[in-house]
């Protein structure tokens, strides 16, 4: 096989992939009680993975964030989540303002 046509078919393996698994998903999305106690089960391993991985960038970060002291990462968090409900649950306000915020912390001590 010619090492041009290689990653070629590599691309195609995967697109194929990628919109069959969509596919799949347009059929039985409509199918899917979202009421049933699989669906609410899945909810909550989601949102508890997702929390997961928050308190772990919170007190054991990598990269970067591992150079902000813990308190500015903790008042980061907290800004987030004060704004993020204060503005009826705005995910980007929510975001944007703990970022500010660590962002100025991290600049006044520097």
């Amino acid at each position: 096989m010619s090492e041009t046509l290689y990653p070629w078919i590599l691309i195609g393996i995967a697109a194929i992939v990628t919109y069959g698994w969509r596919f799949a998903g347009v059929l039985l999305g409509g199918r899917i009680d979202t009421d049933s106690r699989l669906f609410r089960w899945s909810a909550a391993v989601a949102y508890a993975l997702l929390a997961a991985l928050i308190a772990r960038m919170i007190l054991m970060p990598e990269g970067p964030l591992a150079e902000t002291a813990l308190a500015h990462r903790l008042a980061g968090a907290a800004a987030a989540a004060l704004v993020f409900f204060l503005t009826r649950r705005n995910l980007l306000l929510g975001c944007a303002a703990g970022m500010v915020a660590l962002i100025l912390l991290s600049i006044a001590t520097a």
